[in-house]
C-alpha cells in the first residue's frame, strides 16, 4: 500500500512539474490582464454636491449611504453649485457630480472630459416674490412676467450654481437690459434670510422640490410664485428647459397650496462623471439612480427617471446598459465584486483560454519526457562502455576496469525511481545492463 501511494505521489509531482511553466504562463496572462483592465473600482469617489441644505446635498447623501451597502466610500464635495461642480469634475477634484442643463459652458460634441449618467430629475426654476414688493411698485400683489421685474432688487444665487446664467438667457430673449434690475449673487441661505426680511425684492433659485428651502418658501405668507405662462414656449427655444406644472394643492391639499396650477419652466439635473472614473463606479451610480430617482415626485411619474434624454454630453455606455436593462445577471446572484470581476474579464479569460489550449497540448509529451529521461540519460554511459571495449587500440580500458564502471552504473540505475506506467523501460535499461556484462566476462 505505502508502495503504491510512493509511486502516486511520484507520478503527480512529475505531472506538476510538467505542468507548471503552462500554468504559470496563464497565470501571467490574467495577471497582466488584471493590470491593464483594472476590474475592481476604487474604494473611495468624491461627489460634487452643492451647498447645505439643497437637493444635491441630501441626494448626495442618499448616494453614500447606498453605495456604502458595496464597501465604497462616497466622499461628498460640497460646492456653489451645477457650474462649480462641473469645474471640480473637469480638473478632476471629483470624479461624479450634480450638473443642471443649461446651466454651464458644456457641449456634446467638444466636451470628452465628461460623460453623463443619465438625466436624475426635473429641477424648476423658482422665482419667489414679495407681495409687498408687487403691491408698492405694481398696484397688484401678483406679476405675471419676467418684464415686471424691472427696478426690483433680484438675487440670482452664486455664480457657481449656475442660475445667473441661465436667468440672463430668460432675461435676454425677454428684451430685459439688466441695467434694469437690482441684481445679486448671495448664497442661497444669506439670500433667503434677506428675502424674508424685506432686504431683497425677488429671488431666483433652481432646485428640485425636495429642497427644504422650496418647501418653506411655497408655504411662506406674503410670499408668491412666479407663473411661467409661456413655459412651453421657452422649452421649445431652449432644448435643455421642460415645462412642468406644480398642480394645484400638491403642496399642501388643506390649505390648497397653491391655490391653481403654476406654470413652471425646469432643466433636468444629470448626474456628470470624469473621464477617469471607474467604469465599475458609474454602473453602480447608474442601478442607485434608478432606485432613488424613480418614483413619481411633483414633476414626474414613477419610472420616469433616471433617463437618458436631454443630455448635453455624451452617454456613459455602463450607465445605459444600468439604466435599461437594471443589474447584470450575475450581479443578483453573486457579491458585487465577485461579478464585476467575472463581467469585465470574462472577454478577455476567453481569449487567453484560445491560446492557453493548444499550449497544454505539450504537457503529456512534456510529462513524459521528463520521465523516460531519467531511465534513457543512462544508455549513453552504458554505451560508452560497450564502445570502449570494442576499442583493439594498445590504449583500450581493461575489462576489469570496465566491469567496475558498470557496476557502479547498475548501482545508480538501482536508485531510479519512475511511475509504473514506465517501469518496463527502467527493466529494459537494466536488461541491457546485463547483457553488456555477459559479453564483457565472455570476452575478458
Amino acid at each position: 500500500m505505502s508502495s503504491n501511494i510512493r509511486y502516486t505521489l511520484l507520478s503527480l509531482r512529475d505531472l506538476a512539474a510538467s505542468i507548471g511553466p503552462f500554468v504559470l504562463f496563464t497565470a501571467l496572462l490574467l495577471a497582466l490582464t488584471y493590470w491593464w483592465l483594472d476590474p475592481n473600482p476604487p474604494k473611495r469617489v468624491v461627489l460634487a454636491t452643492g451647498p447645505a441644505q439643497s437637493a444635491y446635498d441630501e441626494f448626495g447623501k442618499r448616494y453614500a449611504q447606498a453605495l456604502s451597502r458595496y464597501g465604497i466610500t462616497v466622499e461628498l464635495l460640497p460646492s456653489q453649485g451645477s457650474s462649480a461642480n462641473l469645474d471640480l469634475l473637469r480638473t478632476g477634484q471629483a470624479d461624479l457630480g450634480f450638473v443642471q442643463g443649461g446651466s454651464a459652458d458644456i457641449g456634446y460634441d467638444d466636451d470628452e472630459s465628461v460623460s453623463s449618467l443619465g438625466s436624475l430629475f426635473v429641477e424648476p426654476l423658482w422665482l419667489f416674490y414679495r407681495e409687498e414688493t408687487a403691491l408698492r411698485l405694481r398696484g397688484t400683489p401678483t406679476i405675471q412676467s419676467l418684464g415686471e421685474l424691472v427696478g426690483w432688487r433680484v438675487n440670482v444665487g452664486t455664480a457657481g450654481s449656475g442660475v445667473p446664467r441661465l436667468f440672463s438667457t430668460l432675461l435676454d430673449v425677454n428684451r430685459i437690459d439688466r441695467q434694469q434690475l437690482s441684481l445679486s449673487e448671495l448664497e442661497q441661505t444669506p439670500a433667503t434670510v434677506a428675502f424674508l426680511n424685506g432686504e431683497i425684492d425677488a429671488l431666483v433659485f433652481a432646485s428640485a422640490p425636495e429642497s427644504l428651502m422650496v418647501q418653506m418658501l411655497l408655504q411662506s405668507p406674503g410670499i408668491r410664485l412666479l407663473n411661467f405662462a409661456q413655459s412651453e414656449a421657452y422649452s421649445r427655444r431652449f432644448g435643455y428647459l421642460t415645462p412642468v406644472v406644480l398642480p394645484q394643492g400638491v403642496v399642501d391639499l388643506s390649505k390648497n397650496i397653491p391655490e391653481r396650477d403654476m406654470h413652471l419652466v425646469a432643466s433636468t439635473t444629470s448626474m456628470l462623471a470624469g473621464a477617469k472614473t471607474h467604469p465599475a463606479i458609474l454602473q453602480l451610480f447608474a442601478q442607485t439612480a434608478t432606485q432613488l430617482h424613480g418614483s413619481g415626485s411633483w414633476f414626474n411619474r414613477a419610472r420616469e427617471y433616471p433617463s437618458l434624454e436631454h443630455s448635453e454630453v455624451p452617454l456613459s455606455p455602463e450607465a445605459v446598459r444600468a439604466i435599461k436593462n437594471g443589474p447584470p445577471f450575475l450581479q443578483r446572484y453573486l457579491p458585487f465584486w465577485l461579478a464585476n470581476l467575472v463581467e469585465r474579464m470574462w472577454l478577455s479569460m476567453g481569449l487567453i483560454l484560445v491560446v492557453a489550449l493548444p499550449l497544454s497540448r505539450i504537457v503529456p509529451p512534456l510529462y513524459t519526457f521528463r520521465i523516460r529521461s531519467r531511465v534513457f540519460r543512462w544508455y549513453a554511459e552504458l554505451r560508452s562502455i560497450e564502445q570502449r571495449h570494442l576499442d583493439r587500440n594498445e590504449a583500450a580500458t581493461p575489462v576489469a576496469e570496465l566491469l567496475d564502471q558498470l557496476d557502479r552504473l547498475e548501482s545508480r540505475v538501482e536508485q531510479v525511481v519512475v511511475p509504473l506506467s514506465h517501469t518496463d523501460e527502467l527493466y529494459a535499461l537494466r536488461s541491457n545492463i546485463g547483457l553488456v556484462r555477459k559479453k564483457l566476462t565472455r570476452q575478458g
